[in-house]
């Protein structure tokens, strides 16, 4: 039974991996690259979507600059057109060489927006995790009902679930709560 602790602990883990992604896609005032690396370009000359992480480089020269150097020059009004099309509140400006992204300052309303944001991708992670302790519960209830462990191992099974839940909805709750100072910092 330690086998299926061992895999629910990584199943809960990956919905905090991925409370961690969608976080990173927030913009909080500060250039920082994951702003932009996961956005589809699509590319008439490759004719696929890829990713911009793996058309060009993207850099932060300071904290309200994005610089997105692609390797490939002809892509360039593919990707420009991809971050117009993507609605960050950014106005890509294209020299012919590279794409400069100025971050605005955020507004007090979108700052607001922001955390609303923040809290419901939180509020996703816990649902996440309470899925991954739904699972398991019925698991180990499941199995005593066959027989296969009894009652008391079950409930000492289903204590460890609830305690392993309430760790990470602790580490989720921290998360957004750093994320929201972030976004509220002028």
């Amino acid at each position: 039974m330690e086998e299926y602790l061992e895999s629910m602990l990584e199943d809960m883990t990956k919905a905090i991996a991925s409370l961690e992604r969608d976080l990173s896609t927030v913009r909080t005032g500060r250039a920082s690259p994951k702003l932009v690396e996961t956005l589809q370009v699509m590319i008439q000359s490759y004719g696929a979507a890829m990713p911009l992480n793996q058309l060009a480089t993207i850099q932060a020269p300071d904290a309200r600059m994005l610089v997105v150097n692609p390797w490939d020059k002809s892509t360039l009004n593919d990707i420009e057109r991809a971050i117009v099309q993507a609605s960050l509140g950014i106005t890509p400006s294209n020299d012919g060489q590279i794409i400069r992204l100025p971050i605005p300052a955020l507004t007090a309303d979108r700052r607001r927006d922001l955390v609303k944001q923040v809290r419901q991708m939180g509020e996703e992670g816990k649902v996440r995790v309470r899925h991954v302790r739904r699972e398991y519960n019925e698991l180990f209830k499941n199995g005593q009902k066959d027989g296969d462990i009894s009652e008391d191992e079950s409930r000492r099974l289903v204590d460890k679930v609830q305690v392993s839940t309430d760790d990470y909805v602790a580490l989720i709750e921290k998360m957004v709560s750093a994320k929201e100072a972030e976004v509220q910092e002028v």
